[in-house]
């Protein structure tokens, strides 16, 4: 068996390699004067080069001068031109061994250093122990040892004894860990975390497999199924204060761990590490399930508004005949009223003539009904489906410790009171029970006019207003991840003044309103200037409102035929080659490593075949039946232990940043700019986690895949998100969150991504957001100095902005600011939170204001530059030719998500965004290679055309068929393919 390593040889190299770099050089490499005088005592100039390098390299790395190991010649040539001696004279260094014995020794006790041996073993592992403490990577184990040796004043020992002091250490360590997280528990807590992995006839599989088996489709069976697991959880007794007896990512290890291997497998780990696991999983268990219920909760209350919403709708439209025929009967009684006043005859009579008196007395109960039906508040109509509500609220309400502060109280009230009365099986609302809504027609409605509170209304307006409070944060649940109070998301305001220093803004809020003001002013005053001499191109004022042309497209058709000529030009390459051929190019597969070892896949076809069964939508067992060289075991171990999202994400910003060096790129984009869209895919079953019905995209259920975009086409960030939900909060998250080199300072979006509260953390956090926004010449102006002020634009102007409210809540605004761009927070939890209060809080209006004033100013030069527009349009085309690209990848099973978990279908995004990186990249690539054998014939291939080529197209990639991992590689390593050249195919032929 091979031994285990801890790093890899890149890692290697950067650890313990002499750099050659200038900086590097001059950094570790640089002879003091006392260095030298030292130096200029040694007799001849190879003998005073030899000495500097061997006290250079027991300083940096630390290892000295090894026999038989080549120096590299940068390091001599600096040390030379220093010294004043010919680099070449170290050749004749090593002649006298004992030259270079006594040099370094005499070095050695110069530098207070001594040799490393077996006494100081102990001493290595605890430093590894100590770097591993906090981590599983090998690298920074290394350099915890590398460091705490140089400290000791110890020459390092062979790198190969300290990588095993390092694994050696990382084992140290997780036992460590693993006893601090079991120290606490009883003998009756560790027994009934055995027995998780012991069948249990009754479950008909190990409680393990049970608990992490819960649904996640809404269903009042599925919330109690989920309130049961977590009864059981709490019952063993695990508290969260466990995670704090060992650093966080040991605990993460251990809970991903834990997630992610069978019962079997954890039947196999020694005492301590099953434990450790097992601890952990419930600790993460206990959160995730609180979420799920939470959210199922949220969905269940929702859906009881949304059926009556749909079921008025429903009989809307069954009476439409009846409203038509009522609206002609009501037009002929006044039309025979007019006649009546007109004529001075007697009304009644005429319209029993015209009319007939006996059809309207009969039309009478049909207009009751619909006046009934137009004014019935959806709160009573949800309230019929109260049956539903009583499957799971008394559980769900006495599962939950809910907290709330201030105003929150009358709500808490509530909440106990219905708890009370589900005790106490009793069925009346004492009277005066509070009522902590905030719409005054329930209040009317649940309170009748007896002045007793109906039970059925109160219940379902308390559960619906819960829901809000929670969605919000105003209303929390300790031990969860996703519903915590709305504070706990943001840094402590110490924190985030540090943090806020460096945003690009002015952060007095006194100074930033100012000039604020003192820009829109001006840009105010320039864009009624503009529109009233008409000087804005495609832009008109006409009886008060805009009017903008669109945009004539603007590529041309000789770049369209360049785009087709070089397609033809690409080789014709299996998709299984494409992987390889990138993996080996930009080492995207060492991203891939085991979850428990940290080490890299032995078989790197089982990690591609895996990745292209999730990208693809083929699936594990089907891509082993049409694979040759992978089963279905390997690919399954292999998704379960190496495909996680973390390891995903490395790996796309692998492939993300090597697009980005791409020389190739550039005629499309520098990398800062970028644009964002949703792509909708198709659920394989009616109610699969996390699908849900937009009826944008017809009647049935799907999810949402929300993708970023880099102007050279790098695909890089992805998110699974609810088909119904607004896009708008997870703009900033592929900004923000992905991890790869790319720093994009414009982004484009289409209307769904654009809301105020994104205009506004944009400006604050330093991006430009330059958003498609079809209702634009509806969006009203907003204007801090007087309307009058700006000639012709009054139709244009909304209500004035309310400085007041942002100078009021500015502190709360910049903590927020600074939270998110410390990474404390993603974006789309905060935004959503805001987006959630019913009746806006000051926050979520303080920040809409900013966002205002900086939609404004967006509006003047949107519409006064149209190459902006045209910018904009061509970054979100680039991210439709992205989701063609990716309807052809994800082909099987008719492109839908068959996946009935968010985990699972996050996993299929991944690889699916993954294999749309790595085409983008090999296609630009070869691109390259065809435009310069087409420049090579003479024909014309200007910058200004390739500008319009796209690298999104797939007809040269087999993307389907038998997928044939064993063949070997037709190219060398650093080779390139042969262009897809039809007249060289006839000479080879011939």
């Amino acid at each position: 068996m091979a031994r285990r390593e801890l790093l890899t040889d890149d890692e290697r190299r950067l650890i313990f390699g002499v750099p050659e770099g200038e900086a590097e050089l001059i950094r570790h490499y640089t002879l003091s004067p006392a260095d030298l005088d030292l130096s200029a005592d040694r007799h001849g100039s190879r003998n005073r080069l030899g000495f500097a390098v061997q006290l250079c390299l027991l300083r940096h790395p630390g290892f000295g001068l090894r026999a038989g190991e080549a120096t590299p010649e940068p390091l001599l040539t600096y040390l030379a031109h220093q010294l004043g001696v010919p680099a070449a004279s170290f050749r004749d260094y090593s002649r006298r061994a004992q030259t270079r014995l006594d040099h370094a020794g005499e070095i050695s006790v110069h530098l207070g250093l001594r040799a490393f041996t077996r006494a100081d073993v102990p001493l290595a592992l605890e430093l590894a122990a100590a770097a591993a403490w906090s981590t599983d990577k090998g690298a920074p184990i290394s350099r915890g040892i590398v460091e705490g040796l140089r400290t000791a004043k110890l020459i390092l020992p062979a790198v190969d004894t300290i990588e095993r002091a390092g694994l050696a250490g990382r084992a140290r360590a997780r036992r460590r860990a693993a006893e601090a997280l079991v120290a606490t528990l009883t003998p009756e807590q560790l027994g009934r975390l055995d027995a998780l992995l012991v069948n249990d006839a009754h479950l008909s599989s190990t409680p393990l497999a049970w608990l992490r088996d819960a649904a996640e489709s809404p269903s009042t069976t599925n919330i109690n199924g989920i309130i049961e697991r977590l009864s059981f959880v709490r019952d063993i007794g695990i508290t969260v204060e466990v995670v704090g007896a060992v650093h966080e990512h040991r605990f993460r290890q251990f809970a991903r761990e834990g997630a992610a291997a069978p019962a079997f497998l954890l039947s196999d780990y020694s005492l301590g590490r099953r434990r450790a696991t097992l601890v952990a999983s419930l600790v993460d268990l206990e959160m995730r399930l609180s979420d799920a219920a939470v959210e199922m909760f949220d969905k269940l209350v929702g859906s009881l508004f949304t059926r009556a919403r749909r079921g008025q709708e429903r009989r809307y439209q069954a009476t439409a005949r009846d409203v038509g025929q009522l609206m002609r009967l009501f037009g002929r009684t006044i039309a025979a009223l007019s006649e009546a006043r007109e004529g001075d005859t007697d009304a009644l009579a005429v319209v029993d003539d015209t009319v007939g008196w006996h059809r309207l007395l009969a039309a009478k109960p049909q207009v009751d009904a619909l006046a009934e039906l137009a004014g019935e508040d959806m709160l009573a109509a949800a309230s019929e489906r109260y049956a539903t509500v009583r499957r799971f609220a008394p559980a769900f309400l006495d599962t939950f410790a809910f907290r709330a502060a201030g105003a929150g109280g009358s709500l808490m009230r509530a909440v106990e009171i219905l708890r009370d009365l589900n005790r106490r099986n009793r069925r009346e609302v004492p009277d005066d029970a509070p009522l902590p809504f905030q719409n005054k027609q329930w209040k009317r409605l649940i309170r009748g006019e007896d002045g007793r509170i109906n039970r059925r209304l109160y219940e379902i307006a308390v559960l619906s207003t819960l829901r809000d409070r929670l969605r919000a944060g105003d209303v929390w649940i300790e031990g969860t991840r996703n519903y915590r109070r709305f504070d706990a998301y943001l840094l402590p305001k110490r924190e985030a003044i540090e943090v806020a220093a460096g945003l690009p803004i002015d952060i007095d809020v006194t100074a930033y309103l100012t000039a604020r003001a003192r820009t829109l002013d001006w840009g105010l005053k320039r864009f009624s200037r503009l529109l009233r001499q008409g000087k804005l191109e495609g832009v008109s004022l006409v009886r008060g409102k805009l009017k903008v042309k669109p945009l004539p497209p603007i590529t041309p058709p000789e770049a369209e035929a360049l785009d087709r000529r070089l397609d033809a030009l690409l080789p014709r390459v299996r998709v299984t080659e494409l992987l390889r051929e990138v993996a080996a190019r930009t080492g995207f597969l060492s991203a891939f490593r085991d979850l428990r070892s940290g080490k890299v896949h032995e078989n790197p076809n089982a990690v591609l075949a895996a990745v292209l069964a999730d990208g693809t939508n083929l699936g594990l067992e089907r891509m082993a039946n049409a694979s040759q060289g992978v089963s279905y075991a390997q690919l399954a171990w292999t998704h379960n232990w190496y495909l996680s999202e973390e390891n995903y994400r490395a790996a796309l910003a692998t492939i993300v940043d090597a697009h980005h060096r791409l020389s190739f790129a550039r005629h499309w984009g520098d990398g800062s700019a970028s644009s964002s869209d949703g792509q909708f895919f198709r659920a394989g079953r009616e109610r699969a986690g996390a699908a849900e019905v937009n009826a944008k995209y017809g009647g049935e259920p799907g999810v949402k895949v929300y993708t970023h975009l880099s102007d050279h086409f790098a695909s890089f960030h992805s998110r699974v998100i609810s088909a119904t939900a607004s896009e708008a909060p997870y703009v900033l998250d592929g900004l923000l969150l992905h991890g790869s080199s790319l720093a994009p300072r414009v982004h484009y979006a289409d209307t769904g991504g654009a809301t105020d509260h994104v205009f506004a953390l944009c400006h604050l956090l330093g991006y430009r957001f330059l958003p498609r926004l079809r209702d634009l010449a509806d969006r009203r102006l907003g204007t801090i100095e007087r309307p009058a002020n700006y000639k012709g634009l009054e139709a244009l102007i909304g209500r004035p902005i309310r400085v007041d409210a942002i100078a009021e809540s500015w502190d709360d605004i910049i903590r927020l600011a600074a939270s998110i761009k410390a990474g404390a927070v993603a974006p789309s939890t905060m935004l959503k939170k805001l987006g959630a209060y019913k009746r806006q809080n000051r926050l979520d209006f303080a920040l809409a204001e900013v966002g205002r004033i900086e939609r404004t100013l967006f509006t003047f030069d949107w519409l006064e530059s149209p190459l902006q527009r045209r910018a904009c349009q061509a970054g979100l085309n680039k991210g439709e030719a992205r989701h063609a690209l990716a309807q052809a990848v994800y082909a099987h099973r008719q492109g839908r998500f068959a996946d009935r978990t968010l985990e699972n279908q996050e996993h299929r995004a991944s690889g699916l965004n993954l294999v749309i990186a790595a085409i983008a990249y090999w296609n630009t690539l070869y691109l390259e290679r065809a435009a310069h054998h087409l420049r090579d014939r003479g024909e014309p291939v200007t910058d200004a055309l390739l500008a319009h080529v796209s690298p999104m197209g797939w007809a040269h990639v087999g993307l389907t068929g038998d997928y044939l991992w064993e063949r070997p590689d037709e190219i060398a390593p650093g080779n390139y393919r042969p262009i897809n050249e039809p007249s060289a195919r006839l000479r080879s032929a011939a």
